[in-house]
């Protein structure tokens, strides 16, 4: 299901009996389709424990338990409020500048 499957929805049939045939509709009945909260937002790196030497190839992957989308991510070093980029890992070849702690965000639009 998807936020635009909201709605009022009802069945129909034809209905037979021995001297006729008509169409006869159900009563309608409304669908309310929700977003689920993110939760579980957990943040993994590549290689384990992200410590790499400089110049070294470091991956750090978001991923979240629970939360239905679409989903968005947003990178951030502790103490900066620019997002350092968008999706779901962040690939790093690491510089002296790099050095620190690094959450994501992710948000399916709602939390």
């Amino acid at each position: 299901l998807q936020l635009h499957h909201s709605g009022r929805y009802r069945c129909g049939g034809w209905m037979n009996d021995v001297y006729s045939q008509w169409w006869q509709k159900s009563t309608p009945v409304t669908l309310r389709v929700h977003r689920v909260p993110v939760s579980g937002v957990s943040l993994s790196a590549h290689p384990p424990g992200g410590q790499v030497a400089l110049g070294d190839h470091l991956v750090m992957s978001c991923a979240v338990t629970t939360g239905t989308g679409p989903l968005s991510f947003s990178w951030h070093r502790e103490g900066s409020v620019a997002s350092l980029d968008t999706g779901p890992s962040l690939d790093l070849y690491a510089g002296a500048e790099d050095s620190g702690h690094y959450l994501c965000r992710a948000t399916n639009g709602d939390s």
